[in-house]
């Protein structure tokens, strides 16, 4: 098959080591694209593969985990390569071996989460568009969190959401929020923090080393409470890595009535790809937030 071929001499030519992978074993995870394992009994890799007009998505994601790598805060799989074959898009990556993890391994992922958090910019978004899932997630740069976040996070979502039919209350409050969204920021101002930007538990692992990674970005450059907030969305993160943070950055008092403003962003996105499943939560977090600026 020309795909693997292909994938093999692309391994090849950026590693500058021969290989001629023929073992591939599919890999479980994830809903959006199909994943292997591709190995020639020496040397083993982690490949994704998607239709060949998403490459953008797996440039984008290549580039957050180089973006995160340069940061030298926290582990991320190293990027291979990537291409096209055989009408498909491919991402190849260092393929890892996970384990369970102990205590310390927690905390370290505390810690250099915090750090990376440390690494800034001068403005909020990033230097190209990303997806959100499979959802086109838009990074223009600016000055403006509050602004950021209500035109390319909160009302994109919104609008989303009305092209798929979910218009009445859910729309009456979101533009409600929308309005009030400078109440949040009361005597805060966020730095504009490298972040992950889809950290949820499935998104982060502990190797066989005991070190922690993460992986599956939707990278820019916002308010870390953002990131913080949807570890606490799907669970998975224990108190051990909350402590780690806490103890390393400490958040904002603000960040308990924020979260769930921060949060919203990825229920609505969970609506918009998954369906109605979601509206009642989004409609109960909405309800939520403007009873605070009420």
């Amino acid at each position: 098959m020309p795909l693997w071929s292909d994938i093999a001499a692309d391994i090849t030519a950026a590693t500058g080591k021969t290989f001629a992978g023929q073992n591939k074993q599919p890999s479980g995870g994830g809903c959006i694209n199909s994943t292997y394992t591709i190995s020639d009994n020496q040397h083993h890799y982690f490949v994704k593969l998607n239709s060949a007009q998403l490459i953008d998505m797996f440039e984008a994601e290549a580039a957050g985990l180089n973006q995160i790598a340069a940061s030298n805060s926290i582990r991320v799989p190293a990027v291979i390569c990537s291409g096209i074959s055989d009408k498909q898009s491919y991402l190849v990556l260092q393929h890892l071996n996970f384990a369970h993890g102990e205590t310390c391994s927690h905390q370290q992922l505390g810690f250099d989460l915090a750090q990376m958090h440390r690494y800034s910019a001068d403005q909020f978004g990033w230097y190209r568009n990303n997806t959100i899932g499979s959802t086109p997630q838009h990074n223009e740069q600016g000055s403006d969190w509050i602004e950021f976040w209500r035109r390319q996070r909160l009302d994109f979502q919104l609008q989303l959401a009305a092209n798929n039919g979910y218009g009445g209350q859910l729309q009456k409050r979101g533009q409600q929020l929308s309005s009030g969204l400078e109440h949040f920021f009361a005597g805060y101002s966020p730095q504009a923090s490298l972040l992950h930007g889809d950290l949820w538990s499935g998104n982060y692992a502990i190797d066989n080393n005991g070190c922690p990674v993460i992986f599956d970005p939707a990278v820019y450059f916002g308010d870390r409470e953002a990131d913080i907030a949807m570890t606490e969305l799907f669970g998975g993160f224990n108190s051990h890595f909350y402590q780690a943070y806490q103890e390393a950055f400490p958040l904002d008092d603000g960040y308990q009535v924020r979260k769930r403003l921060y949060n919203l962003y990825h229920v609505l996105n969970h609506l918009n790809l998954f369906g109605g499943s979601y509206l009642n939560q989004a409609e109960s977090m909405l309800d939520r937030l403007l009873s605070e600026i009420r």
